[in-house]
């Protein structure tokens, strides 16, 4: 990230690519199995009945090496081996597929999410009004905010390079502490036909019949057509393993995490604060239950005031059956996109603008940050380095030419390091997009309608296929739980 000295030039920021290094020369271990037991087959076929048996044996080894080679989806053939056959074993077992039992109670504070989500549980924290998912696999402990802030595109540069500044300190103080698992930011939009607005005019509008009043009705029927609701959630996952000490002294169980987490929700709304945002309220067990009913069910469109009887134990959906590409849930259907490439060339702060303003389109953009410790960091930074320069050796012992992206890699990983010794903070983000439409063919056309906003925003979305369900509990659901 960079300014100009002068503090009213646009700031830009600029991100590394995804490290493409692997086992031997940049292929990764499927690649190199896989040619290894094609020339290994060749080799024997050869020496054992010669040419003919070079020939015959081409049914087993050609495959072989051909998976190694051939790209399907951006990746080589062979390393969709592995995502294919978790697939495939989950789709014979009928894991794909999820169906609610109502007459079946489930345990006591067990969310009602399908797939391994399922062993996920809630905590009523009564100082702090917040109910906190947990997850005993992983070992964490959520909370989330609700967040409101001003339109960041109508800031001027100087405005918009500070509050960038006082974020990336947000997230300073979270490594630095050592016990946020995850952070994660959610930004929902829902096409919004400005009833709202519509409302509001008929109630206290100036109905006169003048030009004043012709303008704005005919203002308020454009906005109808590519209006929508943006809301914001922040959500901070409590790492149990890390503070497991804490947790002791504060009384053990759930009670005694609630409590060190309640340090940290107090620390980051005041951090959220200073840093130009309104956080709002801890999310209770009906407001989360609202949230999750929405992402699973949109066409029911109910919110915690009109239903009050909103809990988290009856919050899932109903039916919900998984495809290669895209999940069918109650009343929707939707599809997971993997940010799998940021931008790579200088562009301002707000470059998402594209993507977040997309009209139209029913979508939620959930952003993952994982903070490092100083130490962690550079332990992972040299790690990288090693691998960076082996790679390299090896490339020039065999005389293959280094190409312009290893060495703008090595770069990356020389600014990363630089960065961290500065004192500054390293860390580790994905991001995701998931598309919900009402029919297949909607959803198709939504999702194109996304990845011409991604370009335009520099970045490369991809589908998460063979892990759709996994992947829309963690990027619709504000439960800080990523699937990578």
């Amino acid at each position: 990230m960079k300014s100009d000295s002068a503090g009213t030039a646009p700031l830009s920021v600029r991100f590394a690519r995804h490290p493409s290094r692997g086992l031997l020369l940049g292929f990764s271990t499927p690649r190199v199995a896989a040619l290894g037991l094609s020339g290994t087959v060749a080799a024997i076929a050869l020496f054992v009945a010669g040419a003919m048996g070079l020939v015959v044996s081409a049914a087993l080894w050609l495959p072989l090496g051909a998976a190694a080679m051939v790209r399907v989806g951006g990746r080589p053939a062979v390393e969709w081996g592995g995502t294919a056959g978790h697939y495939g074993a989950r789709k014979a077992s009928s894991q794909t597929e999820f169906r609610a039992r109502p007459g079946k109670p489930r345990p006591s504070g067990a969310l009602a999410l399908p797939g391994d989500a399922a062993s996920l549980r809630f905590y009523l924290d009564g100082p702090s009004g917040a109910a906190m998912v947990h997850d005993r696999h992983r070992q964490t402990l959520t909370a989330v905010l609700a967040v409101t802030h001003p339109a960041f595109a109508l800031l001027d540069d100087a405005d918009r390079a500070a509050r960038t500044g006082r974020w990336g300190r947000v997230l300073a103080g979270l490594g630095a502490s050592g016990t946020c698992a995850a952070l994660q930011v959610l930004e929902a939009t829902v096409p919004d036909p400005a009833v709202g607005q519509r409302e509001w005019w008929e109630a206290h509008g100036s109905h006169g019949g003048g030009w004043a009043t012709a303008q704005y009705e005919a203002l308020l029927e454009q906005v109808s057509l590519g209006s929508s609701t943006h809301r914001s959630t922040i959500s901070l996952a409590l790492d149990l393993k890390a503070v497991s000490r804490a947790v002791r002294a504060a009384g053990r169980g759930l009670a005694g995490a609630a409590e060190v987490l309640r340090r940290d929700m107090a620390s980051l709304s005041e951090s959220l604060r200073l840093a130009g945002l309104r956080p709002g309220a801890w999310l209770g067990e009906a407001e989360l239950a609202a949230l999750v009913r929405d992402a699973f069910d949109p066409a029911a469109g109910l919110g915690p005031r009109q239903s009050p009887g909103a809990d988290l134990a009856h919050a899932g959906p109903m039916a919900v059956a998984e495809s290669w590409d895209r999940l069918r849930h109650d009343s929707a259907w939707s599809q997971v996109l993997w940010v799998a490439e940021w931008p790579r060339v200088a562009v301002p702060a707000d470059f998402l603008h594209p993507l977040i303003f997309t009209p139209g389109v029913r979508r939620r953009l959930s952003l993952y940050a994982r903070p490092l410790p100083t130490d962690a960091a550079l332990r992972q930074i040299r790690r990288e380095k090693t691998g960076a320069v082996a790679d390299g050796a090896q490339k020039a012992r065999i005389g293959q030419v280094a190409d312009l992206s290893d060495a703008q890699e090595y770069e990356d990983l020389l600014a990363r390091e630089r960065s961290v010794i500065s004192g500054h903070t390293d860390v580790c983000f994905t991001g995701f997009v998931t598309v919900t439409a009402p029919s297949p063919e909607a959803l198709e056309a939504a999702v194109g309608t996304v990845k011409r906003a991604a370009a335009q925003s520099c970045c490369e979305v991809r589908p998460v296929y063979g892990r759709q369900m996994q992947s829309f509990v963690a990027a619709a659901l504000p439960l800080a739980r990523s699937p990578f």
